[in-house]
């Protein structure tokens, strides 16, 4: 098992680390015990004046964490500014609004025969977070900032391409003023999450990664009746009608199937185009596709860098040259590229169907799969047809079909004319294989609560007594 920054525009390996021993965790998984008996006791307000610190830091040194995980990830540099950016909002939004979302819930005492009835969101202790390299600040922001707002704590056992990126966020809780121990990396291989999880001290755990990966923290987590919030892989539609504005719907699929790198999992994948506009939107989506340019990840006129992995650039190939094998027409891109590093160029793929591997398999790079339908019916149809419910595009001026598709598209989200994203004012998640759970809202700060009862009486004798009913 191997611990290492690796530069994917080269193929170099930059920095190795050991892997921590058990006893090293043992002790890390004590500190963040020890750290939550702290963290639970403080109040909004000083966790949200340490989280703001966190978002002040990563404010200050966007540039030089973008170029970090530029390097061990490959995105462009553009992008992980970005990210960078988009981690340091979250923090201040969850500073901002986690003491509305978690303040206590009056429940009408009347009718409980009560003085006073409520319910109170409590955090229960040190979580897992098991989280991917494609976006490796993001995905674990939107756990962390709701998470320790909510007082509880984390421990991060991070994708081991990106150890850098995780001895960042590391320090940067601790920098920011939050006990020690209320955030840790973890620099240990897959092999180490089950006894983790298996830790009495450890309370639950999310993931976001594949599917295989899902079910594995699931079993583990369920065998102690552990709490897991799970984010897993999606083969999201983006379903084009014929009242689309067909020229921006093309430009937003561009970024949609290539945002880094073509490795998210909400980056629209399956291209569903209604017949009568099948032709027009396939003509600029291929000339849009086309003309991106493939280069230096840190160069700032660079759309797509290389894929992260060797291993992911040689699946994609192995993805579409199965669909090639059996009758798929390649309308772009296509071809490795040439070199060290891993890369593999914006791609078009028609005239998709069974047994072909791209119909119902994730593919996680830049590779549109592009889908020809004649009614709205059939794109539905096509479009929940998979395994997978993420998240989902729907292109369509009619108010109608907007409705419908908000209401038909089987999906964690969708976005109705605009490219699917996260933001931390909206649930997060997925149906199907794809997950369950949510992250961010209100809705993601609760997962990791004990949502507890409070029933208060009077407390003096009324004759009938108390508790004459019970369950």
């Amino acid at each position: 098992m191997s611990i290492a920054t690796t530069n994917p525009a080269t193929g170099q390996v930059l920095k190795t680390f050991d892997p921590m021993t058990s006893e090293q965790v043992d002790a890390a998984i004590g500190r963040a015990a020890a750290a939550f008996d702290t963290l639970r006791r403080t109040s909004f307000g000083q966790r949200a004046r340490w989280l703001t610190a966190a978002a002040d830091l990563l404010d200050a040194e966007r540039d030089q964490v973008a170029r970090l995980m530029t390097t061990e990830m490959g995105k462009t540099l553009a992008a992980a500014k970005a990210e960078v950016t988009k981690c340091a909002d979250a923090a201040r939004f969850y500073a901002a609004h986690a003491e509305a979302y978690l303040a206590d819930e009056p429940a009408d005492a009347a009718q409980v025969g009560a003085v006073k009835a409520y319910a109170r969101y409590r955090p229960i202790g040190p979580v897992l977070a098991v989280m991917p390299w494609n976006f490796p600040l993001w995905q674990v922001m939107r756990f962390a900032a709701p998470a320790l707002m909510a007082g509880n704590v984390g421990l991060l056992k991070h994708a081991s391409n990106v150890p850098q990126t995780a001895l960042f966020l590391d320090e940067l809780f601790r920098r920011a003023g939050f006990p020690a121990g209320a955030f840790q990396a973890l620099l240990v291989g897959s092999d180490a999450v089950e006894p983790i999880l298996d830790d009495p001290r450890v309370r639950a755990a999310t993931l976001t990664g594949s599917e295989p990966a899902g079910r594995a923290i699931a079993a583990a987590a369920g065998r102690q009746i552990k709490k897991t919030v799970l984010e897993l892989g999606g083969s999201d539609p983006f379903v084009v009608m014929p009242s689309a504005d067909i020229a921006l719907a093309a430009q937003v699929a561009t970024t949609a199937r290539c945002q880094n790198n073509g490795q998210s999992c909400i980056a629209a994948k399956r291209f569903i185009v209604h017949a009568d506009v099948y032709d027009a939107f396939c003509d600029e989506f291929v000339a849009r596709m086309s003309a991106l340019k493939v280069g230096d990840p840190m160069a700032a006129d660079t759309d797509v860098g290389p894929l992260a992995t060797d291993r992911g650039r040689d699946s994609v190939e192995e993805q579409v040259a199965d669909a090639v094998a059996k009758g798929a027409r390649v309308l772009c891109g296509g071809q490795r590229g040439e070199g060290g590093g891993w890369w593999y160029p914006p791609t078009v793929v028609a005239d998709l169907r069974p047994p072909m591997r791209m119909w119902a398999e994730e593919v996680f790079g830049p590779v549109a799969g592009l889908f020809r339908v004649t009614s709205y019916d059939e794109a539905v149809e096509l479009a929940n047809g998979t395994s997978y419910g993420l998240g989902a595009n729907a292109w369509t001026t009619d108010a109608g079909e907007q409705e419908r598709f908000a209401e038909d598209l089987d999906a964690g989200s969708v976005f109705v004319n605009g490219m699917t994203t996260s933001y931390p004012q909206l649930p997060f998640g997925g149906v199907k294989n794809s997950g369950y759970g949510r992250e961010l809202s209100a809705h993601g700060i609760r997962e990791f609560c004990n949502v507890k009862t409070v029933w208060v009486g009077e407390g003096k004798s009324a004759g009938a007594g108390a508790g004459a009913h019970s369950e």
